[in-house]
């Protein structure tokens, strides 16, 4: 009888151990608004300390050629579809502001859900997004934050991105303010107590004396977003620690117009600072310090180790901090007065007034086709499984995440996209096949990047193509295409073939974004 019981201990070890092993991992995306490269100390930012973003790059890997769109909206649906953004037809993004009308009365809820749902065509039965490929592989997920579909989504587009829970804002425009009076959560409005103003408190630019009186004046302007978000993050990490899980963030930060409670203390005293940009810089911090919230709460329900935490950029670095005689919107060269027009002047820092140099010395900023625009961080972290402190030069984009995360979570319906996993990059088995190139389109025109560092880029408004050799000019300076002729042949024959033969469709214009009827 005794050795009954100890073989019957034996195999409940075993078994218990193996079963273990099996659970499959939980995963935490954090999606950043327009965090530029350059604002993270381990891309060499020097004014604001990101040592929670340091830590998960030093026990991680994080990609020096990561890429993303150029812009919110076409950037956050090639990341839950897998698609880039320079096909025929282009995504369906809707207008922003419908749900404004809920606070002034004009519309009801289920009218502006009505509105914007016949608005969009019906969604393919045979597409999979990003949600969903982890909620059919056994996955509890959750979305919270800068909800994720055009400039204003409804919880029907939601659910059927695969969400089984969600809360935050349907509407991009009203989250260019941090104090809603209302949020969304599964199909309810919910009522914000003590935040009363219609546009979610959105501050003015550019800074002056009255918009700082403005932006401090907390009327109606109790509880901030962020903090709201990351109770719901943390509570959700504790209730479901005995499931797999899959949870997207889609923070509002450092996205502006500036917001914040306070200063960090950081940066009070910071004789290099602007009033504004400390308090920018306080944003970055917070996003920072949320970082560092999540991974305590991981480590505190002992799900550190079986948890893969991934965090990136929609696009890259905006100015939300201009100020007369600082930094000027439109953009423009402070030494010779002159507005750039990223081609034959391009944006960079130094010239354009940036103090914190967001985009790490790229040519460039939000909604440019330029490095600065699209060229954003990746990190992953996944513990006993990536090795700690490395760098990746693999060639990855944004729509690369859906089939990466659906072969972690092992997920065998048929992807139909863009993307390639790079899961094997992350934990370092046999490569699997990679990129030849990435495409993104921008305001100025599509652009398409190779694997073995080549860029051509297209410049609408002049029908002109540059060339350029990223490994020894990631600043853009040197355009080569009058020197590499053929090279440029080649690469213009790839992008058109990329833009579905036509190079208008890498071309982001307002005027393709669908008015809600």
């Amino acid at each position: 009888m005794r050795i009954f019981f100890i073989l019957l201990l034996c195999l409940y070890g075993s078994c218990h151990k193996e079963a273990s092993q099996a659970k499959k991992p939980n995963i935490i995306l954090m999606y950043a608004d327009d965090l530029g490269i350059g604002l993270l100390g381990h891309e060499g930012q020097q004014i604001i300390k990101t040592p929670h973003l340091d830590q998960l790059a030093k026990e991680g890997m994080r990609f020096q050629n990561a890429y993303a769109g150029m812009l919110c909206a076409p950037s956050r649906a090639s990341l839950i579809t897998g698609k880039h953004d320079c096909h025929f037809p282009s995504f369906e993004i809707t207008k922003a502001g419908m749900y404004k009308g809920i606070a002034k009365d004009r519309f009801s809820l289920s009218k502006v859900k009505s509105k914007i749902n016949s608005s969009l065509s019906p969604i393919p039965e045979e597409a999979v997004f990003l949600g969903e490929v982890a909620q059919k592989s056994g996955y509890t997920t959750a979305q919270y934050g800068k909800l994720e579909w055009g400039f204003a989504t409804t919880h029907q587009q939601i659910q059927r991105h695969g969400w089984d829970t969600y809360f935050g804002y349907l509407d991009h425009g009203r989250a260019h303010g941090f104090y809603p009076p209302y949020l969304f959560g599964n199909g309810k409005l919910i009522q914000i107590e003590g935040n009363t103003l219609s546009n979610s408190g959105k501050s003015k630019e550019p800074e002056t004396k009255e918009a700082y009186k403005e932006r401090w004046n907390k009327k109606g302007k109790k509880v901030y977003s962020q903090e709201i978000f990351m109770d719901s993050i943390l509570n959700f990490i504790i209730k479901n620690k005995e499931k797999p899980f899959f949870l997207y963030f889609p923070t509002q930060l450092p996205h502006g117009p500036v917001a914040i409670p306070k200063v960090h203390k950081d940066f009070k005293n910071d004789e290099r600072l602007t009033q504004i940009e400390k308090e920018y810089a306080s944003m970055v911090k917070m996003l920072d310090d949320n970082v560092g919230q999540i991974m305590k709460a991981l480590k505190k329900q002992d799900i550190d180790d079986s948890t893969i935490v991934i965090f990136t950029a929609d696009n890259g670095h905006e100015i939300y901090y201009s100020q007369k005689g600082r930094i000027h919107k439109p953009y423009t060269n402070m030494k010779t007065g002159k507005p750039f027009d990223n081609f034959e002047a391009k944006y960079y820092s130094e010239s354009g007034g940036d103090v914190f140099d967001g985009n790490g010395g790229r040519a460039g900023l939000k909604k440019s086709n330029l490095q600065g625009g699209i060229n954003v961080p990746l990190i992953v972290r996944w513990p006993n499984k990536i090795p700690s402190k490395t760098v990746s030069r693999r060639l990855v984009a944004n729509y690369d995440l859906l089939p990466t995360i659906a072969e972690i979570t092992g997920f065998s319906g048929d992807l139909n996209c863009d993307g390639i996993s790079f899961l094997s990059e992350l934990i370092k088995e046999n490569q699997n096949i990679e990129h030849d190139y990435v495409v993104f389109s921008s305001f100025t025109g599509p652009t398409l990047i190779t694997n073995d560092g080549w860029k051509i880029r297209h410049f609408n408004a002049k029908d002109a193509f540059e060339l350029y050799y990223l490994p020894e000019d990631f600043r853009e300076e040197k355009d080569l295409s009058k020197k590499y002729p053929e090279k440029v042949e080649e690469l213009k024959k790839t992008l058109l073939k990329a833009c579905d033969r036509d190079y208008q469709n890498g071309l982001f214009s307002y005027k393709k974004i669908i008015k809600i009827i």
